[in-house]
């Protein structure tokens, strides 16, 4: 597993950006420089669309809905050429990013790691999200270059697309989570939390402390773990999640094989 120093990607305006490859994986490890992860890109600088467009990015999967979208339009470098994929409609409840959704009536931390856990009951079964989760398969599966996928905060919608990939491709659990994880420590986290702290008060009120919205802002072992367990509670394993929701079948999985790992 690389270090997260050699991982991380260090923009100003682009938060949690970073490869997700290098991992070992089945027969092999998982090209680098091939697959990145990110926040949403609205407030990207001119420096950081520099080096985003140096990664020569071919497709890029946005797994936030349409009125996010449309709130926090991506900027792109005028020379930006990659095919942006999503599916119409909204991935998360009511509009929102999931940690905005599950911020309703939340004061303090213990009760946003609660809200946050029962969100992800439902993660892997949002049609809109199963969808767009699709649409990131069939990318990867499919087309040649680098990718990157992302949603708001580059932490829930997209650190469940990657940790579904990493788990049908043979990434060690321990580093599946290791991945999911490091949204915690990548990059400016103050400037990460804080870019999202006052539209969830404004939202919500002043009444909710700021230990909750660091837990809303932050991943834990607990919210992956739960969409794990939901899956296999009604699918049996992650295989047959991934064959009967997201069309990733034993053929489809080779490919994935083929292109990604080296």
């Amino acid at each position: 597993m690389d270090t997260e120093f050699e991982r991380v990607r260090s923009l100003q305006g682009i938060h949690n950006f970073r490869d997700y490859g290098g991992y070992r994986a089945v027969d092999g490890v998982l090209r680098t420089a091939t697959l990145f992860r990110s926040g949403q890109h609205a407030g990207a600088t001119p420096a950081d669309l520099g080096a985003v467009q140096a990664l020569h990015l071919r497709t890029v999967v946005d797994l936030r809905g349409d009125a996010e979208r449309r709130a926090a339009p991506c900027v792109r470098h005028p020379e930006f050429g990659a095919e942006v994929l999503f599916a119409a409609g909204e991935t998360a409840g009511d509009s929102l990013a999931p940690h905005e959704e599950a911020g309703q009536g939340i004061r303090s931390a213990d009760e946003a790691q609660a809200a946050m856990t029962q969100l992800y009951t439902t993660m892997p079964f949002r049609p809109v999200l199963v969808d767009s989760l699709r649409l990131y398969f069939a990318a990867l599966a499919t087309q040649d270059g680098s990718s990157l996928v992302h949603c708001l905060a580059g932490k829930d919608r997209t650190g469940w697309a990657v940790a579904l990939l990493h788990h049908l491709l043979g990434v060690h659990a321990d580093d599946i989570m290791a991945d999911y994880l490091l949204t915690n420590t990548a990059g400016d986290q103050a400037a990460r939390i804080g870019s999202a702290a006052a539209s969830i008060r404004e939202r919500y009120g002043a009444q909710m402390d700021d230990d909750a919205i660091v837990t809303l802002m932050s991943v834990h072992p607990d919210y992956l773990m739960t969409a794990f367990d939901a899956i296999q509670a009604r699918y049996g394993s992650v295989t047959g999640y991934a064959e009967a929701v997201l069309a990733v079948d034993a053929a489809a999985l080779e490919r994935l094989r083929a292109r990604l790992i080296a």
